[in-house]
């Protein structure tokens, strides 16, 4: 092979009038032309390069969501409402963005072709961000076929999202476009950053006391600190508390931060060492 370059290499030089050597006007298709001459060479009609499958095709109309023409008789399509759809021809079942998609699947179905699912992820491949396996329940007693598909899910890194009914499924679709371009703060939950809103957030947590037992709380103690120090006796004092929401908050801050399941082993082990 190394020879045959340099042959060839050599036939794109000629000698000058002067002596020196100048190099013919060559190509990298006229170099390697003999390989078309070759048992190894083999012609593909046409002359434009394959597309490559695996990157996502846009969106008809980024507002729209795209349904595979399969799906027209699917009746969560009707639960869509908020979202203008649009039909085209698309690998997945429902294109929800640029990068997002998502396959839908009833379990009913899986049991009678356990092997559809499988066939659809190997086509779909890798080409969205997001996948979304949005699977119907519709039937009783079906932990193992969601166990399989929990399973399914993971190895094929999708997002396993599970409905109980139409509307449900039709929600969970359209809640994903209309959020496509939201940043995530705005699914967080929002809390003020005022004194008075952290400690709601707070004291709220604790089982039965609303806001109006806060704002009881902060006039009568003036600080969170004094709520902490206060005795059950003072807290049970205040208007609309009473002893057993008393006992909760007072005991609530001095209680370890260990689960009951640990407390028990703990004392289970420093006896042993007694």
């Amino acid at each position: 092979m190394a020879n045959l370059l340099r042959s060839e290499g050599e036939d794109c030089t000629q000698s000058g009038k002067d002596g020196t050597s100048v190099e013919k006007a060559s190509s990298f298709k006229h170099v390697f032309s003999f390989i078309k001459d070759s048992s190894y060479y083999q012609h593909i009609e046409g002359g434009e390069p394959s597309t490559n499958n695996s990157a996502p095709r846009p969106p008809l109309n980024t507002n729209c969501i795209t349904v595979n023409p399969k799906q027209r008789g699917n009746p969560i399509i009707q639960y869509i409402t908020s979202v203008p759809l649009e039909y085209g021809d698309i690998v997945p079942d429902y294109v929800l963005g640029k990068t997002t998609c998502a396959l839908f699947l009833s379990v009913r179905y899986h049991n009678l072709h356990p092997n559809y699912i499988h066939e659809r992820l190997m086509k779909l491949g890798y080409a969205f961000e997001t996948r979304i396996l949005l699977v119907q329940v519709d039937m009783k007693d079906c932990q193992q076929s969601l166990s399989e598909l929990a399973k399914i899910a993971v190895m094929a890194d999708c997002t396993l999202i599970l409905a109980w009914s139409n509307e449900e499924a039709g929600r969970y679709l359209e809640t994903y476009k209309a959020y496509e371009n939201k940043p995530p703060d705005l699914l967080k939950e929002k809390v003020e950053k005022d004194y008075v809103s952290k400690l709601t957030d707070c004291l709220t947590t604790i089982k039965s006391v609303n806001r109006a037992d806060v704002v009881t709380l902060q006039s009568t103690f003036g600080s969170m600190d004094n709520i902490m120090s206060a005795s059950v006796q003072d807290l049970a004092l205040c208007p609309g508390i009473g002893l057993q929401k008393a006992k909760r908050i007072y005991d609530l801050f001095r209680e370890p931060f260990l689960t009951k399941h640990i407390k028990i082993q703990t004392e289970k082990c420093v006896a042993d060492e007694h």
